[in-house]
C-alpha cells in the first residue's frame, strides 16, 4: 500500500448512504465498490469514529452499552466506496451461542469479502493490548488480511501520556511482527486523525485505480 498518503489532498465526504445490513457475504449490497471495514473490541468507540469521519452523528448507531452492533452494516460513501461497520469482538457479556454467531458473522465477512481492501482495527489508546486483541491480530496475520490500526479516544490522555502509551502498544505488536501496519491516533470528540485516515483511504483508492489501469 502507498506510504505517501500525507501528501494527498483531504478527501471530502459529500454523501454517506446506508446501503444495508447483513450476516453473510451473500447478503451484501449487490453494487460492488472497494470496502474499508472498521472493527474493534466492544465499546472501543467504533460507531462514534465512523460518525466523526462522515461528520454525521446519526450515521452509525452509538451506545454506551457494548455489543450494540450485531450486523455488518454498509455505508456507501460518495458513491465510490463502502465504509463497513463490523460487530465488535471480545464482548464478554454474551452467551456462548451468541458469541459464536457473532464470530461467524465477522469471519464470514473478513475472510470472504473480495471487495474489502483494508480492515481498520480500533484499539483504545488508554490501555495495553489484551490477549483477545493479540489473538485477533494474529488471525489477521495468518490469513494475510491487510489491516491498519486506529488508536481511539486520543483526547483522553495528555500528549506525553498518549505518546508513551501508543508507543507501548506498538512495541507489543513489534514483539511478534517485523514491522508495524499503518497506525493513526483519533478522537471522535475533537476530530483528531480524521484528515490522516481519510487521506490514507484516498491513497489506497488511488493505488487501486492505478492497478486497474495497468491491467
Amino acid at each position: 500500500m502507498p506510504t505517501d498518503f500525507e501528501t494527498l489532498s483531504i478527501m471530502k465526504i459529500t454523501e454517506a448512504l446506508f446501503s444495508g445490513s447483513s450476516t453473510r457475504i451473500s447478503e451484501k449490497p449487490k453494487q460492488k465498490f472497494p470496502e474499508f471495514a472498521f472493527i474493534g473490541r466492544s465499546n472501543v468507540g467504533k460507531s462514534s469514529l465512523i460518525n466523526m469521519l462522515c461528520r454525521n452523528k446519526k450515521l452509525a448507531m452509538t451506545s454506551s452499552k457494548p455489543g450494540k452492533t450485531r450486523l455488518v452494516n454498509h455505508f456507501l460513501i460518495n458513491r465510490q466506496w463502502y465504509l463497513v461497520d463490523l460487530p465488535g469482538y471480545g464482548y464478554a457479556k454474551m452467551s456462548a451461542t451468541g458469541k459464536q454467531k457473532l464470530e461467524q458473522v465477522i469471519r464470514n465477512y473478513i475472510n470472504l469479502s473480495q471487495e474489502m481492501v483494508m480492515l481498520f482495527v480500533l484499539i483504545d489508546s488508554r490501555h495495553d493490548l489484551t490477549t483477545v486483541d493479540m489473538e485477533f491480530l494474529f488471525e489477521l496475520g495468518q490469513s494475510r488480511i491487510p489491516f491498519a490500526i486506529i488508536f481511539t479516544k486520543g483526547d483522553k490522555l495528555g500528549p506525553n501520556a498518549l505518546a508513551t502509551q501508543t508507543d507501548r502498544i506498538k512495541n507489543q505488536i513489534l514483539e511478534h511482527w517485523e514491522e508495524l501496519p499503518p497506525t493513526f491516533i483519533s478522537s471522535s470528540e475533537t476530530g483528531l486523525g480524521r484528515e490522516e485516515i481519510l487521506s490514507y483511504i484516498e491513497s489506497v483508492l488511488a493505488d487501486l485505480e492505478q492497478q486497474q489501469q495497468n491491467l
